[in-house]
C-alpha cells in the first residue's frame, strides 16, 4: 500500500507530520481529517532515513503483541490517559513497523476515536478476540481492568507457546541433522563403499542391494529428491492449510494421533476455557464470546462444535448440551461448564479450568520430551545399524574369501 509524508497542524495549532498509509492521496487526506488534522502538505514518497519496509523483516510478532497489551495495561491502571500511553509506549518500541502501527493508533484516538475502533483498523495484527476484549472495558467503563485481564492472557498463552516450542527444539534440531548427515553420506561416501561391493562380483544381501540402489539414485539425481521433499511439503500446507481441501480432515487427525493427540487436545481446550473466561469476564455476551473463542481455538473440529453451540444457547438451551455429546471435549470441562451455567459461576469455572489444563499441559510437554529423546535415539541407533549390516557384512564375507 503507498505510504504518503504529510505535514499538518493539529486542534492545538502544532505543526505534526509523519507518514500513513492509503490507497490514494484523496483516503489519505481523509484519514488525517477524520484525526482532527489540518493537512498543510501531502505527497507520496519512499521511506525515510533508508528504512525498509518488507514484512518479513519488520513483521508484528506474537512478543511485540504481548508487550504492548501489558505496557498499555500498566499506564491504564496508573490512570495515564489513553492517548498519551500509546504516544509512549510508541516511543518504547523497537520494531519498527509495530511502532509506525502504535502511531497510527495514537493519531486515531486522539482524533476522537475510540481505542476499539483505532485496533479495528489492523485486523492482521489485532483479533477480534483482542478488539472484543477492548470494546467491552470501552462499553463498561473498566478499561484499566479489562486490558489487565486481556495483558494477563496474552502472556499466559505466549508463555505456553514458548514451552511447547522449547521442548520441541531440541528432537527437530536432532532429526534436522539426522536427515543431513544422512543425505550427504548417500551423496558422497555411500557411493564410494558401495562401489567396492559391486565391482567384487560376489553376491550381496538384501540390505546392501537396497543402499547401493538408494545412494546410486542419491548420487545422481539428489537434486529430484530435494524437489520432491520440498513439493511433498509445499502440497500437505497447501491442502492442509487455510482454505485447502483437507483441512478439516487434517486437525481431526491430530486430535486421534497417538503421543502427540493428547497434546492438540488439550492446547484447544486451554484456549477455548482461557478465551471463554477472560471475554465473560471482560463483559462480553456468552454468544458474542462464543463466536469469537470460535474463531482463536485454531482447529476445525473445535470451531464447528463451538459454533454449533451458538445455535443452542440462541435457542435457549446449555452451552454444555452438544459439549456432554462430543467426544473431543472431556467429560470433565463439559460437566463443569454445566454445573457453572446453573450457578451463574460460569466465568469461575472455566478460569479454574483454565488452570487445570495448563498444569496439564506442562506436565505432558515436560513428559513428552522425555519420551522423544529415547524415541530419537532408536531412529538414529537403527539407521547406523542397518548402513553397518548393509557395508560391513559383505566387506567381511569379501576378506574372508580371500
Amino acid at each position: 500500500m503507498p505510504v504518503f509524508q504529510y505535514k499538518a497542524t493539529n486542534d492545538s495549532g502544532e505543526h505534526v507530520e509523519g507518514e500513513v498509509e492509503a490507497v490514494d492521496e484523496n483516503l489519505a487526506a481523509s484519514i488525517l481529517s477524520d484525526r482532527g488534522l489540518i493537512v498543510l502538505s501531502l505527497q507520496e514518497g519512499s521511506k525515510r532515513n533508508g528504512e525498509i519496509d518488507l514484512p518479513f523483516l519488520n513483521r508484528v510478532t506474537v512478543k511485540d503483541i504481548v508487550v504492548f497489551s501489558r505496557q498499555l495495561a500498566v499506564m491504564a491502571s496508573a490512570n495515564v490517559p489513553i492517548v498519551q500511553a500509546i504516544k509512549i509506549i510508541r516511543d518504547q518500541t523497537d520494531n519498527p513497523r509495530m511502532q509506525k502501527i502504535v502511531g497510527e493508533i495514537g493519531y486515531e484516538v486522539d482524533g476522537g476515536s475510540k481505542l476499539s475502533q483505532a485496533l479495528a483498523r489492523y485486523p492482521k495484527i489485532f483479533s477480534d478476540f483482542f478488539i472484543s476484549m477492548v470494546k467491552s472495558g470501552e462499553t463498561s467503563g473498566k478499561l484499566d481492568e479489562v486490558l489487565n485481564y486481556l495483558a494477563d492472557q496474552q502472556e499466559s498463552d505466549y508463555d505456553m507457546q514458548q514451552k511447547i516450542h522449547g521442548a520441541m527444539i531440541y528432537p527437530a534440531f536432532i532429526m534436522f541433522g539426522l536427515v543431513a548427515v544422512g543425505f550427504l553420506m548417500s551423496i558422497f561416501v555411500l557411493p564410494k563403499l558401495t562401489g567396492i561391493l559391486t565391482e567384487s562380483g560376489t553376491e550381496l544381501p538384501f540390505a546392501t542391494k537396497i543402499l547401493v540402489s538408494v545412494s546410486g539414485f542419491m548420487s545422481s539425481y539428489w537434486w529430484v529428491a530435494l524437489l520432491g521433499i520440498v513439493a511433498i511439503v509445499v502440497g500437505f500446507r497447501f491442502i492442509t492449510g487455510s482454505g485447502g481441501p483437507l483441512k478439516s480432515q487434517w486437525h481431526l487427525v491430530k486430535l486421534k494421533m497417538p503421543v502427540f493427540g493428547g497434546l492438540f487436545q488439550r492446547i484447544h481446550i486451554l484456549r477455548i476455557t482461557r478465551s471463554l473466561s477472560t471475554l465473560i469476564v471482560g463483559g462480553v455476551p456468552l454468544t458474542t464470546a462464543l463466536k469469537i473463542t470460535a474463531d482463536v481455538v485454531g482447529n476445525d473440529v473445535y470451531k464447528d462444535l463451538i459454533l454449533a453451540t451458538v445455535k443452542e444457547v440462541e435457542d435457549g438451551r446449555s452451552i454444555a448440551t452438544l459439549f456432554l455429546e462430543s467426544d473431543e471435549i472431556p467429560t470433565m470441562v463439559s460437566q463443569m461448564m454445566q454445573v457453572g451455567e446453573q450457578t451463574g459461576k460460569l466465568d469461575k469455572i472455566l478460569d479454574r479450568l483454565t488452570s487445570f489444563y495448563s498444569r496439564e499441559l506442562e506436565n505432558l510437554v515436560s513428559n513428552l520430551t522425555t519420551l522423544i529423546e529415547p524415541l530419537i535415539m532408536l531412529v538414529m541407533g537403527g539407521a547406523v545399524g542397518f548402513v553397518v549390516i548393509a557395508i560391513i557384512l559383505p566387506l567381511y564375507n569379501l576378506s574372508n574369501n580371500f
